[in-house]
This record gives structure tokens, sequence and C-alpha cells, in this order.
């Protein structure tokens, strides 16, 4: 097995960790076979992975029916690696904004976020919140597109971020077309923010990590008092997945419901048409993607969060399982490929 590589399956990683960390780990263990998953399929792709020329894929994470069926580390990192899941961190705070609705901070996503927002210009005045979480702000910002206003390189060498933003012109009226942009993930954060009087990271752990067992996070800090709604949280593929299976329960974590069921089927609802701009998706909802994958002459609906270089929350509704990929292929032309492929063997080794 080359160095830096970590493989495991089912209780040969329990033996394998300490208590300290099994201690962290919700989901009882079970073998692959005993899930309906080949065994013998898990371990070619592992090993294929450990021998990846590129020494930039992390960690899978394999639930099904609520148990952890195998997980697999690469390249230095382990169990407890925070990782950068970059955009995939959009999702999430999607999920936030969800709690903040339950819990009576913010009204609706109807809501005009000028509400939230204390002098906001009057020509961003009519976006809503679901605008924003359905990247259709009609913000001329296009992180596609280096020469975009609103390009989320252009945060970065910013002084005082939400002023950049407020300064970021609209190019057409909200609600109209999906355009990426991270601007938008941005100010929902800004906007949770502003509701509850709390940073973002204070507010998640309290409302979220904290109940779901998420116990260490780094999540980033920017000019002037904010944090990158819109990415840069850093987390471990295990958690990953519990976002995952958060999901999957509709909301519901050992008999908690951190996030309402109703949150959870609109984030996930096919609300906007992108599969002429997104090779990986057909349709997007609260900041969460939905694909149709062709496995073996069968087609299987898949949602996901997704972050640059390939990081991954696949939910796989019909087979009861979550798959959790950590990557660090960041600007590559191959990451995101790649997890999509890592997917796709393993839905191909799953009965249902």
């Amino acid at each position: 097995m080359p160095p830096g590589h970590r493989l495991s399956l089912s209780l040969i990683l329990a033996a394998s960790l300490t208590a300290t960390v099994q201690a962290q780990v919700d989901w009882p263990h079970t073998n692959p076979q005993a899930q309906q998953i080949d065994p013998t399929a898990l371990q070619s792709l592992f090993t294929t992975l450990a021998a990846d020329p590129h020494h930039d894929i992390k960690g899978v994470v394999i639930l099904r029916h609520n148990t952890l069926v195998a997980e697999s580390y690469f390249n230095g990192d382990n169990a407890t690696t925070l990782h950068d899941i970059r955009s995939a961190t959009k999702s999430i705070t999607a999920t936030l904004m969800g709690i903040a609705i339950d819990h009576h901070f913010i009204h609706s996503v109807d809501d005009p976020i000028s509400l939230y927002l204390p002098n906001l210009p009057p020509d961003k005045a009519a976006i809503t919140i679901r605008d924003l979480l359905n990247m259709r702000s009609g913000l001329d910002a296009d992180d596609e597109d280096p020469s975009s206003p609103g390009n989320e390189d252009r945060l970065d060498q910013s002084t005082d971020w939400l002023k950049t933003v407020y300064a970021v012109p609209m190019k057409r009226p909200p609600g109209q077309q999906y355009l990426y942009s991270s601007i938008n993930a941005f100010l929902t954060g800004v906007l949770i923010e502003n509701a509850t009087h709390l940073p973002l990271d204070q507010f998640a752990k309290q409302q979220l990590f904290d109940p779901l067992g998420i116990n260490a996070f780094q999540w980033r800090h920017v000019p002037i008092n904010r944090i990158t709604g819109q990415g840069n949280l850093r987390i471990t593929t295990r958690d990953e997945a519990r976002i995952g299976q958060l999901f999957l329960n509709h909301g519901n974590f050992n008999g908690h419901q951190l996030v309402s069921a109703d949150w959870v089927q609109r984030s996930l609802a096919n609300q906007v048409p992108i599969s002429t701009s997104d090779p990986f998706a057909d349709n997007y909802g609260y900041m969460w993607y939905t694909k149709p994958e062709q496995v073996a002459g069968h087609t299987i609906l898949v949602h996901f969060a997704s972050g640059n270089g390939g990081n991954k929350i696949y939910l796989i509704p019909s087979l009861d399982m979550v798959v959790a990929i950590t990557s660090s292929a960041y600007s590559t032309n191959y990451g995101q490929r790649r997890s999509q492929d890592i997917l796709l063997k393993i839905l191909s080794a799953t009965q249902p």
C-alpha cells in the first residue's frame, strides 16, 4: 500500500482508530457486503485512488442505511483532518438560512434582502433571498468571467467585502437568469449574521454543528468582520457525510429536527434548470444541485453539494446512501470529473 494512504473497510477501520475518534462517529459500522455493496469493487476503487498520480485526492466516506460502510484516506489525510471544501460550503450556508427562517430570525425567502442589509443601494432593492439561493440575483457577478465586476477574486482584493459587493452593478432584473456567483452565497451569510446578530460560524456552531457532533471546524474570516458564506469552510470528510445524512433524514438528526423537512425538500427540488451552463448538473435548488446519473441501464437521481477541486456531498435517496469526497485538486480540469467517476463506480458496485 503506497505511503500516505489509509484504506479501511467496515470493522477494519474500527480496529485502527483511537477511542477518541471512534466516539465521534454516530453511525454503526457494517461491512459493505451486508449493505449490498461489492467489497471487491470498493477495494479496487480505493487502491486505484491511492495510486492516482496527482496526489490530491483526500478522502471518501460511504454511508448506507445510516451506517458507515467504508471510508478511505489518501495523501496524508485521515479521519480527523480538516479540509477546505470550497463551494460545497454554499450548501451549508443555504441550510443555515433555512434554520434562520425556521427560528423566525428571517421571515421568508421572498423577503427583499434590503430588509436585512442597511444602506443597500436602491438598484438592488428588488433582490429577494430566493434570488440569492437560486443564483438569480441579477448582479453583474460571474465567477467564470475574470472581467466581471462581481467575480469572486475581486473580493479577495477587498478591504471591506460588503462594501465591494454593494458596488457591483446590476446586469439584469433579479429572478430571471441563473448565473453562478459566489457573491450570492456571501450575501446569504451576511443576511444571517445581520438577522441573528451572530457571526455565521457561531450561528452554525450553535444551531447545526454542535447538534450534529461536528466538533472541529475552521471558517475563514474576512474584512470587515464577516465570514465567507460562499466557501473556505474546513471540516472532515466524515462531517461532510454528517451533513449529507441530515438531508437524507429530511433534516432530522437523532430525533431532533435541526432544519425543517420542508426546507430540505425545497433545497433539493428542481427549481432552476442549469444543464446548458453546467456539465455536471441538470437542476439547482437552494444551493444544492441535482442530476440523474445513468448506471447500468438505470437512472439514479443524485443531489449534491459541490466545491472546487471535486469536493462533494452526494445524496442518493433511492439507495439511502451518502458519498462524501474531499479533494485538493483546486482549479484543475480533472477534479470534478474524478469525483463524478468515483460516485459512478460506487453506484455501479451497489445493489438496490
